[in-house]
């Protein structure tokens, strides 16, 4: 119990210090004087830097994927409308609950860093596959003009990463559980609005 949590400071800690200083600005002393553990837990737990990267970006998109699909199967019935706007509140509300590890990702591929990018590449295929296909079921039968599907498609997964990529623009308005909460609802009704728009236009 005390290594699980000692690991999971650890993580904390670097999701934190990546998010403010970046990968290469963060050493692992910084990560083990914020976690509050000796240096060499980070290299007992994780093999070093690398590693602990690695280690975090993979666990952020294993729970990432099932969450999306436990969501995608319980809404299995559900109209396809419905069973996409129920997805999007499930995305947003899984990369607002992990802010600070959700914007370092998104920073990183933003800036096409060879090392995240690689360790997440099969990741974003999936969740691309699952975005894409809950919202072209809520376009089927809509005549479209040639590729408009594709470009509402990339509106709606810009939409969806947007608030980790410009995250100065939002940081004070999100203080605490309850406005992340707040953020959250509203922010996914402003997409839910969007898709509104788009189905009956």
């Amino acid at each position: 119990m005390k290594k699980n949590l000692s690991k999971q400071k650890v993580i904390h800690a670097a999701s934190s210090l990546f998010f403010q200083k970046g990968f290469h600005g963060t050493s692992v002393r910084d990560i083990a004087q914020k976690a509050k553990v000796n240096v060499s837990s980070v290299s007992y737990y994780f093999n070093g830097k690398q590693g602990l990267l690695e280690y975090a970006v993979t666990k952020y998109y294993e729970e990432y994927l099932k969450t999306i699909e436990a969501t995608l199967e319980a809404a299995e019935n559900w109209s396809a409308i419905d069973r996409l706007n129920e997805l999007i509140f499930t995305i947003i509300q899984y990369k607002q609950s992990k802010l600070q590890l959700t914007c370092f990702i998104q920073r990183e591929l933003t800036l096409d860093s060879v090392f995240v990018r690689e360790m997440v590449i099969t990741y974003l295929a999936k969740e691309n596959f699952h975005i894409r296909t809950a919202f072209y079921n809520v376009l089927a039968g809509k005549k479209l003009p040639g590729d408009e599907k594709d470009y509402l498609l990339m509106q709606l997964k810009g939409m969806l990463i947007t608030p980790y990529i410009l995250h100065n623009e939002w940081k004070d308005r999100v203080i605490g559980d309850y406005s992340h909460e707040v953020f959250v609802n509203k922010y996914v009704k402003t997409i839910q609005n969007w898709l509104k728009f788009i189905v009956e236009n």
